[in-house]
């Protein structure tokens, strides 16, 4: 399992994960969509935005592989803003490729500058 030295692990002043410590020994957790409905709370939409922003700024536009990033964070943006970068993908592989697709990230979140 790849481990991003640098990649907040967290929301600094929240309990929001970001990365996870070690691999799980039955395997990766398989990266799930998560539906975001309009009325979550405002913060869990700062959550989606801090960690869209630190990948962002850690991979930027190319692909990477999902290495420690926490399965149930990526899931809010899997499919929308992070997409897969290989087929075929394997959901349950913490070697997947997965990369950012800057268009839809750029219309879920304006304030994000650079992206």
């Amino acid at each position: 399992m790849e481990k991003y030295r640098g990649f907040p692990g967290r929301l600094p002043g929240t309990d929001y994960q970001f990365t996870i410590r070690r691999a799980n020994k039955e395997g990766a957790t398989p990266l799930t969509e998560r539906v975001r409905y309009a009325d979550r709370r405002p913060a869990d939409k700062r959550a989606d935005e801090g960690f869209m922003r630190a990948l962002w700024e850690y991979f930027g536009d190319q692909p990477f592989a999902r290495g420690n990033l926490d399965a149930g964070r990526l899931g809010w943006l899997l499919g929308r803003e992070v997409i897969p970068a290989e087929d075929p993908f394997d959901p349950a592989s913490y070697d997947a490729l997965l990369r950012i697709d800057v268009d839809v990230a750029r219309v879920s979140f304006p304030d994000i500058s650079g992206l």
